[in-house]
Order: structure tokens, then C-alpha cells, then sequence
């Protein structure tokens, strides 16, 4: 079903397309330069995850981030897509390969969300 576009739409967009990495809601609120409410933020950005636009990531701590995933082919590593979230600068990115992993036998692992959190290469 096509949606409609808005300026909400477009803001919350623009926002994460110009982000090398994840954000969280209250950051991507701080960027946009509309008045929005909070609720519609929420809604496109879980309407943007269920057409495949973004993706969204939830850190260790429970918060959720989204962006638009520019280092990775969501086709090609869409069973093995994890993230990196810096205990140094806190920002979290799409780890740019795939990170194996093997589950015991008798699962089968259909998706995958998982962040891995340390000190980033630029923070190292």
C-alpha cells in the first residue's frame, strides 16, 4: 500500500539519511526543525521499519535507535545484522561484514538484533 507523504515524513527522513549513525527518538526530535508532536515521531518511525526504510536497533540499556543502514546490504546480511554501540562516544552503527554465529542444533534462526558494545575505532 503506498503512503502518503507529509512533512513529518520528510523531516524524520532527511534526519536520518544526513546520520552516519543510529538514532535515538529524542535525537532525531532535537534535528528536525518542524513543530511535531512526539507521537506522530513514534508512529512514522515504526511505519518507516515496517516498509523497510530504516531499521530499528535496541541497545543493551533497552532504548531504541533507527537509521537508514548505508553500510551494509540489508539483502546480504539480513540473517547476520549486528550492531556496534561505543561505551566511549555512545554512538551505535551497522557493523560493516557479517558477524558469524552458530546456534546450538535444533534452532533455526530467522532474525537476528544484536549489539555488540565496546570502544569504537575512532574512540580506540
Amino acid at each position: 500500500m503506498k503512503r502518503r507523504n507529509t512533512p513529518t515524513k520528510e523531516a524524520v527522513l532527511s534526519v536520518l539519511a544526513a546520520s552516519a549513525k543510529a538514532l535515538s527518538q529524542d535525537a532525531i526530535e532535537q534535528k528536525i526543525n518542524i513543530d511535531i508532536d512526539r507521537a506522530t515521531v513514534y508512529r512514522v518511525l515504526n511505519r518507516f521499519c515496517e516498509d523497510g526504510i530504516i531499521h530499528k536497533i535496541v541497545a543493551e540499556d533497552g532504548k531504541q535507535y533507527f537509521a537508514v543502514c548505508t553500510k551494509c546490504d540489508e539483502k546480504k546480511f539480513a540473517d547476520h545484522h549486528f550492531h556496534f554501540r561505543c561505551k566511549s562516544c555512545q554512538t551505535i552503527e551497522c557493523m560493516p561484514m557479517a558477524v558469524h554465529f552458530s546456534a546450538p542444533e535444533g534452532y533455526h534462526v530467522e532474525n537476528v538484533n544484536c549489539v555488540l558494545t565496546g570502544v569504537c575505532k575512532d574512540c580506540s
